[in-house]
């Protein structure tokens, strides 16, 4: 083994050790802090159902551990045993540029779809259904499951071929053109994702309560967000968890509520939940994190082209045959051991902006109570975690723990 590759192996593991060490830590610290409610929870949570909070995180933390442990043995032998062969087999049949690049990437995906199966089996129907949040029949899961293979399949393919043919047509600036590309294709895909993918797995229809569509539409205006239309989706058919949100580029909205929201939540709290939404529009939040996502993203384009020009990854990884394919995969494996110690910088800009748009809701609905008893019960419905580790809040958590948030919500009237 030469001292790259050990080097390489070394921090992959690291990294993964520390990510099992943190979901260790954040575990003994809810255990050690989590018996006692709240202040800020009573009346909405008792001993039984914080108990119940417990046990669904703590069955949450070990089966993502198995799921996490299995994907990292399974990509390992992939690595170091499969890819060789595979690779060499693809490069085999002799096929033209494209659609050897496509062969390669799809039947990937398909594998990966296969082996994943049995885990979101078990997570949907043994642990969200002991819990109480499925409502998925196994018909729907499978409808679901073949739906989203054959879209990916299509949006797959066609970024594929696209990105492998200005690779092909400008060998030597392909890396700017390919980001020119992705973020074209990705703000198109902004745009009709609502209209024509979102519809073939939801059903929206406009919400009947005229009073909720009216304080709606009275508070996006005073924000200066035009609503196209309010709709309420059957969110209900899959899970019991709520939730709301715009889409639209610009200052028209379409906004979407979860009908398990509209459900649980009164008129002024959902009100505060969509003016903390329209706070991260009016404080350009989102066109900051495209920004700035975007130049990463053409940085790292920049360096992977500097990468994959050479043959440093085949060497150090013993790769026999030259295979720019092959390349990426192996740069797909460098990355996120990379990247690992930078989300904490990440997850902390999201957490500035999620408390700025908490104090723009304040602002614009002068009701901080609202959005607090609007947390207490996402929290309570979702089974959250009140007692996060900070080191693991760090590393994992965009948007502030419920507690931090709570208080500093309430100081905002004080």
């Amino acid at each position: 083994m030469n001292a790259y590759l050990a080097l390489i192996i070394t921090a992959y593991l690291l990294v993964v050790l520390f990510g099992y060490w943190l979901d260790y830590l954040n575990l003994s610290h809810m255990k050690k802090h989590g018996a006692v409610v709240p202040p800020e929870f009573e009346g909405h949570i008792d001993q039984a159902l914080l108990n119940k909070t417990h046990e669904y995180n703590i069955e949450h933390t070990k089966f993502d551990f198995v799921h996490s442990a299995f994907n990292n043995i399974t990509f390992l032998v992939f690595i170091f045993v499969l890819l060789n062969l595979y690779n060499s087999w693809i490069i085999s049949l002799n096929l033209p540029f494209i659609l050897t690049g496509l062969m390669f990437f799809l039947f990937l995906t398909y594998a990966e779809t296969v082996i994943s199966m049995p885990f979101d089996l078990y997570g949907t129907f043994k642990i969200e259904n002991k819990y109480g949040f499925n409502t998925m029949t196994f018909k729907l899961w499978m409808t679901d499951t073949i739906k989203s293979l054959l879209i990916s399949t299509v949006l797959m393919g066609l970024v594929i071929s696209s990105g492998l043919f200005i690779i092909q047509k400008s060998p030597d600036l392909w890396w700017f053109y390919v980001w020119c590309f992705f973020l074209a294709f990705g703000i198109f895909m902004m745009y009709i994702s609502p209209y024509v993918i979102e519809p073939l797995f939801h059903k929206f229809t406009p919400i009947e309560n005229e009073e909720l569509e009216s304080g709606i539409r009275i508070l996006m205006q005073k924000v200066g967000i035009k609503v196209s239309r309010v709709f309420k989706m059957d969110a209900s058919k899959r899970t019991k968890h709520t939730n709301a949100y715009f889409t639209g580029i610009g200052k028209v909205k379409r906004i979407v509520l979860y009908d398990t929201l509209i459900e649980k939540m009164d008129k002024d709290e959902i009100l505060s939940v969509l003016a903390h939404e329209a706070g991260h529009w009016k404080k350009k939040h989102l066109l900051k994190h495209l920004i700035a996502t975007e130049i990463i993203a053409l940085i790292v384009m920049y360096l992977s082209y500097q990468i994959l020009q050479s043959d440093f990854l085949l060497r150090v990884f013993h790769v026999g045959e030259d295979s720019f394919f092959a390349k990426v995969v192996l740069l797909g494996f460098v990355g996120p051991i990379v990247s690992f110690p930078f989300s904490p910088l990440s997850n902390y800009f999201s957490r500035r902006h999620e408390d700025e748009a908490d104090a723009f809701s304040y602002e614009m609905t002068e009701n901080n109570q609202s959005m607090i008893t609007a947390l207490v019960k996402l929290s309570k419905d979702n089974l959250s975690n009140l007692h996060p580790h900070p080191l693991y809040a760090l590393f994992h958590y965009s948007h502030p723990p419920v507690l931090e948030r709570i208080r500093r919500i309430r100081a905002m009237s004080e």
